[in-house]
């Protein structure tokens, strides 16, 4: 099975990273780190008579490489109780792929994947992670996706993640 990881740090080398490579090591998928490519919000024309309209983006892209994958594992810090911002665009552009009509198949497509998420968060990450968690739950409730699990580290300084013994022997068990 091909797994594709969507990195939504803006931290190069961070704790997040390093407790994904616990789970998917840089050669044993595609690593896409959202931080490297151009994601603009969405601009909500659903209900405009044109309906939306195609944005100059990398959106597209990456929306095909993750359909050509079986696992789709998102890497996120817990910012605010939350997955970071450019997690937050690349997903919510999810809404503008629903309706175009060159991605007919996405619903489909998304019900074949299983998802796995790794949240790194600073302070108590196993219970303030928890609404991130719920959501992604949603996200793959939505679109039908298998939600296999997720890891919660705890870190906030660089290199901290290392300290979390129980979160790196987790992550290395969680894709098999």
């Amino acid at each position: 099975m091909k797994i594709i990881v969507f990195h939504g740090s803006t931290r190069v080398n961070g704790n997040t990273e390093f407790l994904t490579y616990q789970a998917v090591p840089r050669e044993k998928g595609t690593h896409i780190y959202l931080r490297d490519y151009n994601v603009l919000p969405i601009i909500d024309q659903r209900h405009d008579a044109g309906g939306f309209h195609d944005v100059e983006d990398h959106h597209k892209g990456l929306i095909d490489q993750m359909l050509s994958h079986d696992i789709i594992v998102f890497s996120t810090p817990i910012y605010w109780y939350s997955m970071s911002g450019p997690m937050k665009i690349f997903i919510d552009r999810w809404s503008q792929i629903l309706r175009d009509p060159t991605y007919e198949y996405f619903r489909e497509e998304l019900s074949k994947k299983h998802v796995y998420l790794i949240a790194v968060g600073g302070d108590t990450p196993m219970v303030k992670g928890l609404p991130l968690v719920q959501q992604f739950n949603y996200i793959c409730q939505f679109y039908n996706m298998n939600f296999e699990g997720y890891v919660i580290g705890k870190a906030s300084k660089p290199g901290e993640i290392t300290k979390d013994t129980a979160a790196l022997k987790a992550a290395s068990m969680l894709i098999k």
